[in-house]
């Protein structure tokens, strides 16, 4: 994955706001508390496979979207009340090293390699993601549809108020395929995919409930969150794009962490082939070679257009122009 981290532009949320989880461990256990931008399921399998190497330590979890706990960490840095933050994606992390929030640290015995680090020492990455199409089949063979194979086939008439797809001003998930749309094509692509658009969401991961659930034929979301209602039976094909938005996901150890030496292990971990592993279900892409599922079914990811920004993207800008054409 040369050049993975440079390509990164824009900003990813992840679900789950305001969760905390707190796992059990021994009377007298040192404790360490993290940030994240993971979902719940991640979590769990994380923090057991973690407790499970270090049964001393109290891991205290708070989760919730990547704006919120990017503020939170750096709200606090004057007095610090988490240790490390992860899963969050790079361009939030770069805000946090820029305020001075993370101290360097390397993780001790970790595969990742140097491309899918800061080159600071500040970050380490866990995986990348892809954005692509969640098309429900049974609807599209009922409304007798064409199968879309790329973004400019969504620009087809017969596929107006079959699509839906997050916000950008609401969703990171909206701003990476939303901008990555407009370095490709220009905002002229956007006015008419506009017309073809049934709803915008404010959730990344609504687009591809909304296709399994039948409420749509299209739903344009995040590939972990489409591969979710593929593997739960749903009639529903991934369809990744020639050109594909994408995003890394990483973490730090925070400056002044109160439990510094447990947050150290639990860096340790977390950039671990252990931890990658756990990752593969979540990323398409890890950063530790030889794991992420689309690998694993069969996907050549050396094939896979993954998009390099081309222009820089002032991303408070673009929310305001994008709000002011299409947001009602």
């Amino acid at each position: 994955m040369k050049a993975i981290i440079s390509g990164l532009r824009f900003a990813a949320v992840g679900a789950i706001a305001g969760a905390v989880l707190l796992m059990a461990a021994p009377a007298g256990a040192a404790e360490v508390v993290a940030y994240s931008a993971g979902n719940a399921k991640m979590h769990k399998l994380l923090i057991a496979a973690f407790e499970k190497k270090h049964p001393n330590i109290e891991v205290k979890l708070v989760s919730g979207s990547t704006g919120p706990m990017a503020r939170r960490a750096i709200a606090e840095k004057s007095n610090p009340q988490a240790d490390v933050i992860f899963t969050i994606n790079t361009f939030t992390l770069a805000k946090i090293k820029a305020a001075g929030a993370f101290q360097p640290y390397s993780p001790k015995n970790s595969p990742v390699p140097a491309d899918m680090r800061d080159p600071d020492g500040f970050w380490t990455a866990h995986y990348a993601g892809v954005y692509g199409m969640a098309v429900n089949t049974k609807l599209l063979k009922e409304k007798k549809l064409p199968m879309p194979k790329n973004w400019v086939d969504l620009l087809k008439p017969e596929y107006k108020g079959h699509i839906t797809i997050a916000s950008p001003t609401k969703s990171g998930t909206g701003l990476i395929i939303f901008s990555t749309l407009v370095d490709v094509f220009g905002w002229n692509f956007l006015d008419n995919l506009h017309q073809n658009i049934f709803q915008y969401t404010s959730s990344g991961s609504a687009p591809a409930r909304k296709a399994a659930a039948g409420e749509v034929v299209i739903g344009l979301s995040f590939d972990s969150a489409i591969k979710r209602v593929v593997d739960s039976g749903q009639p529903i094909k991934m369809v990744l794009p020639s050109v594909l938005p994408w995003a890394v996901r990483g973490g730090g150890l925070l400056a002044g962490a109160p439990h510094e030496k447990e947050g150290k292990l639990l860096m340790d971990f977390l950039f671990s082939e252990d931890a990658a592993k756990i990752f593969s279900d979540f990323g398409g892409l890890t950063a530790v070679p030889g794991y992420g599922w689309l690998g694993q079914k069969g996907i050549d990811v050396k094939a896979l257009n993954l998009w390099q920004m081309r222009r820089p993207l002032d991303i408070a800008k673009f929310k305001r122009t994008w709000a002011a054409k299409y947001e009602k």
